[in-house]
C-alpha cells in the first residue's frame, strides 16, 4: 500500500510509503481518501499525525503520470484529487503535518490540510505549479492563502519558489521548527496529548474554527453558540467542571 494507518494508543499516523519521493499519483490520493475516511469513523483514533518519513515529506504529484493526461481526463479526475485532500481537512479530530525534506505541490497542500504544521530544519515548502504551466489544484490557492494571506500565498504561488523551514516558520507556513530527527517525536508528543482530550469538545472547536473561516461571522458564531450549549450535554462537560471545582484547573481526565 502506497499509504498506511497505524494507530497506537490514541494516536492515528497516516503514513505515506511511496518511495523514493512519495510522489502523489492517483492511486495514492485514493488512498489517502479511504484512510482519511477510516481515522473519521474510528473512535480508537483521537487525534491524527500525516507523516511521509524520515527523508521526505512528499515531492508532489505524479509528474510523469499527470504528463499523459489531457483536458478531459483532468476533468474527471480534478474533483477527485481535491475530495481527497478534503477528506484529510475535514478529519473531525486535530491533526498534526510531521514534515521532513520536500513539501512540495500536493505535499505542501496535504500538510496544509493539517491544524499544525512541525518541520525538519531542512525541510523545504512551496507550490511549484507554476513552473509546470499549471495553479495548485489540490486545494492550494484556497487553504495556502487563509493560512499565510493572500499576498504571500500570491508571492509563493506566483513564483513557484521553494521556502525553507526558518522562512516558511516566519510566513506561518509551519508553525514549529525542529531538528530533523525529532519531527516525528515532536508530532507525536503534539497528538498524544489531544488524544487525552475531550474528543467531542475538540471536534466542536475544530468545526467552530473551519466553518468560520469559510463563511460569515453571524453563521460561523452561530455555530460556535450551537457546539458551546450542546457539549453541556456531554460527560466530558460534567467530568470537565467537576475536576475543576474539586482539584483546580487541568487536572481533570477525559478517558
Amino acid at each position: 500500500m502506497t499509504v498506511n494507518l497505524e494507530v497506537v494508543e490514541g494516536v492515528g499516523t497516516i503514513r505515506l510509503d511511496r518511495p523514493p519521493m512519495n510522489a502523489l499519483d492517483a492511486a495514492t490520493q485514493d488512498r489517502l481518501k479511504e484512510l482519511a475516511e477510516e481515522a473519521t469513523r474510528r473512535e480508537d483514533v483521537r487525534a491524527v499525525i500525516l507523516y511521509g518519513g524520515e527523508k521526505v515529506f512528499a515531492a508532489g504529484a505524479d509528474i510523469k503520470e499527470m504528463q499523459n493526461m489531457d483536458h478531459t481526463a483532468m476533468v474527471l479526475r480534478a474533483r477527485d484529487l481535491q475530495d481527497a485532500f478534503t477528506a484529510v481537512a475535514r478529519i473531525p479530530k486535530p491533526v498534526v503535518a510531521a514534515v521532513t525534506g520536500y513539501a512540495l505541490g500536493g505535499g505542501c497542500e496535504l500538510a496544509l490540510c493539517a491544524d499544525f504544521r512541525i518541520a525538519a530544519e531542512n525541510a523545504k515548502l512551496g507550490q511549484p505549479e507554476i513552473l509546470l504551466g499549471l495553479i495548485p489544484g489540490a486545494g492550494g490557492t484556497q487553504r495556502l492563502a487563509r493560512l499565510v494571506g493572500p499576498s504571500k500565498a500570491k508571492d509563493l504561488i506566483f513564483t513557484g519558489r521553494m521556502v525553507k523551514a526558518d522562512e516558511a516558520l516566519t510566513l506561518g507556513l509551519v508553525d514549529r521548527v525542529v531538528p530533523a530527527d525529532a519531527v516525528y517525536a515532536e508530532a507525536h508528543t503534539w497528538a498524544a496529548r489531544l488524544a487525552q482530550g475531550p474528543a467531542i469538545a475538540l471536534r466542536a472547536a475544530k468545526e467552530s474554527i473551519d466553518t468560520g473561516l469559510e463563511t460569515d461571522i453571524e453563521t460561523g458564531l452561530t455555530v460556535e453558540r450551537n457546539w458551546f450549549a450542546g457539549l453541556f450535554a456531554t460527560e466530558d462537560r460534567e467530568r470537565g467542571m467537576k475536576s475543576f471545582v474539586e482539584e483546580g484547573p487541568g487536572k481533570a481526565k477525559f478517558l
